[in-house]
């Protein structure tokens, strides 16, 4: 059973009547759902995913205020609701802390964004985690008594601003030159097979970004970045061919189909940016495109940054 649906489940078997029948008067200052860290937020449990943090259980938000008022009974009922429920049963609170029961929603919010309501800024954008991003945004509320949890979540959910999906992209695509396209090639004429493949990882990492960038979704934690390309609605077909390029080696007969691969998803990548009207450079190669799409930030702070500013060169 996919976790989400055993939260969901749970919370209308138990959770449902517990709060109807002792906070009823209080329901529509309550959020309920399931969202933020753990695969099964993201729709990826599976068997594996049972070993560790699985459990019925879900998430009740409420205001910092409201948990002043009503947030210690709140969480003393949430206690009481029975301990197992279809094979499975409600665990210890993990070392890196709990991911159902009673949140501050403020705190909540905090945790992912760094501050209590979405960024307004563009840099202020830039420097939240894409991980985070989703955290935040993943999962389902079942129930939005005022909608103030919501509310939140929809503006996140639209996705990065224009000006902030063009400085990525500008960033990776420049990122994906230069490891993959100028520093592979010349590692394995080194013979440098290990520090060549570190430069594969590297275009890798930076062509996985550019895919979710490209369908305006924000990048899970890395572990589960092939799996959700796999649901994109475009380039999702490039999981496989960059898990290849992972898994290859680098001697000299295998290296050069590789640097073949890296210049067609770079040309591929630059036909995008073109086609979705983010780059002006027409045939000219992806390193011209990064700064094409660099270019056209209106935001002038923004533009004004150096084109790899705002993510990880590795």
């Amino acid at each position: 059973m996919k976790g989400l649906d055993l939260a969901r489940s749970y919370y209308e078997a138990y959770g449902r009547d517990m709060l109807l029948s002792q906070f009823g008067d209080k329901l529509s200052r309550l959020a309920v759902g399931l969202v933020g860290e753990g695969s099964e937020c993201e729709g990826f449990d599976d068997g594996l995913s049972t070993d560790h943090d699985f459990e019925p259980g879900f998430c009740i938000w409420l205001s910092a205020s409201d948990y002043e008022d009503f947030g210690f009974p709140l969480e003393r009922a949430y206690a009481k609701l029975p301990k197992e429920y279809k094979g499975f049963s409600r665990q210890p609170v993990p070392a890196d802390g709990r991911r159902h029961g009673i949140f501050v929603r403020e705190e909540f919010y905090r945790r992912f964004l760094g501050s209590d309501t979405p960024p307004t800024e563009p840099r202020e954008w830039l420097y939240i985690p894409s991980y985070a991003l989703r955290a935040a945004t993943n999962g389902e509320v079942f129930y939005d008594g005022d909608g103030a949890f919501s509310k939140t979540r929809t503006l996140l959910q639209a996705g990065y601003p224009l000006d902030v999906r063009r400085k990525l992209l500008a960033a990776h695509a420049l990122a994906m030159t230069q490891s993959g396209l100028y520093n592979y090639p010349r590692l394995v004429k080194r013979g440098e097979r290990g520090a060549a493949q570190l430069a594969v990882f590297s275009f890798v990492r930076h062509a996985i970004s550019t895919v979710y960038l490209l369908n305006n979704a924000y990048e899970p934690f890395y572990k589960w970045a092939f799996r959700g390309m796999r649901s994109l609605p475009r380039f999702a077909d490039l999981a496989d061919t960059l898990t290849g390029l992972c898994e290859l080696g680098n001697a000299p007969a295998v290296a050069e189909g590789k640097a073949e691969t890296v210049e067609a998803i770079c040309a591929l990548f630059a036909k995008a940016l073109c086609e979705d009207g983010l780059s002006e450079a027409g045939e000219q190669p992806l390193s011209a495109h990064a700064y094409s799409v660099q270019n056209g930030i209106k935001d002038r702070t923004l533009r004004q940054l150096h084109i790899l500013d705002g993510i990880s060169e590795i």
